[in-house]
C-alpha cells in the first residue's frame, strides 16, 4: 500500500493566479462599457443585454461601476462572468471568456447607433418668466400676516400668563391654529392638522396658498377681535 506522504497532489495554484489576472482585466475591460452605458442611459443603476451568436452578455451597473457581468450560452447554464460572488469555474469561464469579443463587438455596433441621436434637436429655448414680483408680493402679504399675529401672540400672552399656547378658530368652514411662545409667533396653520402652514419657521408658504387663505384671514382676526371682547364681558360680570 502506498504511503499518503508519497501520493503527489498536483498544484492549482498556477490555475487560480491565472484566473484572477483574466478576471481582473476583464473587470477593468467590461467596467469601462458600464460606465460608458450608465452615462449614456442615465439613473443611478440599470442593465443591459447584448445578443451575439453564442448567447446573450448582460451587463449591470451601479452608480457608474460594475456589478456583474453574465453572459448566458444558447444552451447549458449561464456564468458569471464577473460579479461580487465566489470567481467562475476555470472551464464556464473560458467557454464565455471565447465570445467576449464577439460581445464587445455587439456593444460598439449599440454605441454606433446613438450617434446622432440629438443632431437637430433644438436648444433655442423660450425665454423663462422670472417670479420676482409674485415672490415680492407674497413675502410682502406673508409680512402683514406675522406681524398682526405677533400682536395678537404678545396680548394672548398678556392675558394667559403661560410661555406658550394656542389660540382656534374655526371661520367659514376653515379652522386656524395660531401657537404662541411667550410673546412671539411660533406658527399660523390653516385647514387643521393636514393643512398650510401660513407663517412657520420653515419658510413662507406656496403664492397659491397665501392667494386661498389671505382673504380668509381676517376672519380670524375677527375671531380673535370677539374672542377678546367675550374676556373683557366676563370679567365686567364680575361682581365685587
Amino acid at each position: 500500500m502506498t504511503a499518503l506522504s508519497e501520493l503527489d497532489i498536483t498544484d492549482a495554484e498556477s490555475v487560480v493566479k491565472r484566473r484572477d489576472d483574466v478576471l481582473a482585466a476583464v473587470r477593468d475591460h467590461a467596467g469601462r462599457i458600464a460606465y460608458n452605458l450608465a452615462r449614456v442611459e442615465g439613473g443611478d443603476y440599470g442593465q443591459r443585454s447584448f445578443s451575439t451568436d453564442a448567447g446573450e452578455w448582460t451587463v449591470k451597473y451601479e452608480a457608474g461601476d460594475l456589478e456583474y457581468l453574465r453572459f448566458k450560452p444558447r444552451s447549458g447554464s449561464e456564468t458569471y462572468v464577473v460579479s461580487t460572488k465566489s470567481p467562475a469555474d476555470p472551464e464556464p469561464l473560458a467557454t464565455a471568456l471565447d465570445d467576449y469579443p464577439a460581445f464587445v463587438a455587439a456593444y460598439n455596433d449599440y454605441a454606433a447607433t446613438l450617434d446622432g441621436t440629438l443632431d437637430g434637436v433644438e436648444t433655442d429655448f423660450p425665454r423663462v418668466d422670472t417670479t420676482e414680483g409674485i415672490v415680492s408680493e407674497r413675502d410682502r402679504i406673508v409680512d402683514r400676516i406675522e406681524e398682526c399675529c405677533a400682536v395678537m401672540a404678545g396680548e394672548l400672552h398678556r392675558y394667559e400668563g403661560t410661555d406658550y399656547g394656542t389660540f382656534t378658530a374655526r371661520v367659514d368652514s376653515t379652522r386656524w391654529e395660531l401657537k404662541w411662545e411667550a410673546d412671539s409667533v411660533s406658527y399660523l396653520r390653516a385647514g387643521g392638522s393636514g393643512g398650510v402652514y401660513v407663517i412657520s419657521q420653515y419658510g413662507p408658504p406656496s403664492a397659491a396658498d397665501i392667494r386661498e387663505y389671505a382673504p380668509r384671514f381676517h376672519g380670524l382676526v375677527d375671531a380673535y377681535n370677539d374672542h377678546v371682547a367675550d374676556l373683557e364681558l366676563e370679567l365686567e360680570q364680575i361682581a365685587l
